[in-house]
């Protein structure tokens, strides 16, 4: 049986375009394209990247630490402890690291045929 942490990853790897709305503080919403959800310190976490906002336009990307209930829905928490965001946005900037390879041997691939 698939869990929906991985029906999650499966549309991610489709290149599928995933949301979340985010309810901020400030009362607003905030929709998101889910970017991936990866692990980092024994946990799950997930990258967001707004659609509609300021920080779009700047690129602001958002972790959250990424758990199910006991329903299997997805349920985010902030992340409060500045050593576990460390570890998390590090995480992070490796997976990008490898997205921007993967594209640079693909690209070369493609160039070499």
């Amino acid at each position: 049986m698939t869990d929906k942490r991985d029906k999650i990853q499966e549309n991610l790897d489709e290149e599928e375009e995933m949301t979340v709305t985010l309810s901020l503080d400030d009362g607003r919403e905030l929709e998101c394209v889910v970017l991936t959800i990866f692990p980092a310190g024994g946990r799950e976490y997930i990258a967001l990247l707004p659609m509609d906002d300021e920080e779009a336009e700047e690129g602001e990307v958002y972790l959250y630490r990424y758990t199910e209930d006991a329903e299997g829905q997805p349920e985010l928490e902030n992340i409060e402890d500045d050593e576990e965001y460390e570890i998390v946005a590090d995480a992070f900037d490796e997976f990008l690291d490898s997205q921007e390879y993967d594209e640079l041997v693909g690209e070369d691939e493609l160039d070499e045929e």
